[in-house]
């Protein structure tokens, strides 16, 4: 870390801990160029995508309580949704990115994003609800929009927003006490600022476009700390927060889907000399980065938070976890 420091200009937090118990934590850089304040332990982080495993969390508590099957249609669910996907994807399609539907507008215009604030239905009749080019469940196609109908569905069965519910079922019973859901105009102390880097040498950053993080609901529009997510962590793989065998079906990957799971992705990887089954998954958006991955047999866990893009955070993982499973902790 000390070489990614000094060398790369890494800015952000990094969270070793073997079975729930800390081992390496630090923070480096800064969380706010403008003002020059430092990241630390008060730091809030955006961490995008990895908003989605909280959502598939929720899906597999309503599919506890009985009232989701991850192999009913879309429709079941959520009768007014328009798109062709409507009888034809499964929540289990929505969970693995394989719904199906054209979503190439969603990821190539900006405005979905940054245009202007969508309320919910439209920003799902207008991105959402494309035409099928593929059979449901046949190919993955990484996208937002699967997982924010997986949150408009939560709403619909809970009666209540996803903010509320996420609160309800998942932050306030594990004291994730900085975490949460994000609005664009909500004051949160200590967030931090995102930041593109030019490639230059030295090293400029410069601040990315105007986005409203509301449209990204719940497929990436939370907040956390490398704490709280380890907490979060804590009570999946130890099945606090879902049955045992609901956790082993979350992380149960489809091969044919690229290794995807619900709300991870799991496979075979080779660190340093060894050979560890890793659940693993990320988050980008606008300079901001959150890498977590979690060896299931050793139950160890590596969260990397960073607001910069002078670091590539999938390398920067494997290198970290090497170094530590040669060393003493690891081995503990």
């Amino acid at each position: 870390m000390n070489r990614y420091r000094t060398q790369d200009n890494f800015n952000g937090s990094v969270l070793i801990a073997k079975k729930g118990k800390i081992d390496y934590l630090t923070y480096i850089g800064l969380a706010n160029r403008e003002d020059s304040i430092n990241y630390s332990h008060k730091s809030r982080f955006h961490i995008f995508s990895a908003t989605k495993t909280f959502t598939a969390a929720l899906i597999m508590q309503l599919c506890e309580q009985g009232k989701i099957q991850l192999d009913s249609s879309i429709a079941t669910y959520y009768p007014e949704y328009k798109g062709e996907a409507a009888h034809k994807a499964t929540i289990r399609d929505l969970l693995t990115y394989s719904s199906g539907r054209d979503d190439k507008e969603m990821r190539e215009i900006a405005e979905a994003y940054n245009s202007t604030i969508w309320p919910l239905d439209s920003f799902i009749t207008r991105y959402c609800s494309e035409r099928l080019v593929r059979q449901p469940g046949t190919r993955f196609a990484y996208n937002n929009g699967d997982f924010i109908l997986l949150g408009k569905i939560i709403e619909r069965l809970y009666g209540q927003p996803f903010q509320a519910v996420l609160r309800q079922k998942i932050l306030t019973p594990l004291g994730m006490r900085n975490t949460d859901y994000l609005h664009h105009e909500d004051v949160i102390a200590h967030l931090d600022q995102g930041y593109f880097n030019s490639g230059s040498n030295p090293v400029t950053f410069s601040r990315p476009t105007n986005f409203y993080i509301d449209n990204y609901f719940s497929a990436g529009a939370m907040y956390s700390t490398p704490q709280d997510m380890l907490l979060f962590d804590q009570a999946l793989f130890h099945y606090s927060l879902l049955k045992k065998e609901t956790v082993e079906l979350m992380l149960t990957p489809y091969k044919s889907l690229g290794d995807v799971a619900l709300g991870f992705w799991v496979y075979p990887k080779q660190i340093g000399e060894g050979t560890y089954v890793v659940a693993e998954r990320q988050g980008y958006g606008y300079g901001h980065h959150t890498n977590w991955v979690h060896l299931l047999e050793e139950d160890i866990t590596l969260i990397i938070m960073s607001n910069s893009n002078t670091v590539d955070p999938n390398k920067l993982r494997w290198e970290v976890l090497s170094a530590y499973l040669k060393g003493s902790i690891g081995n503990k």
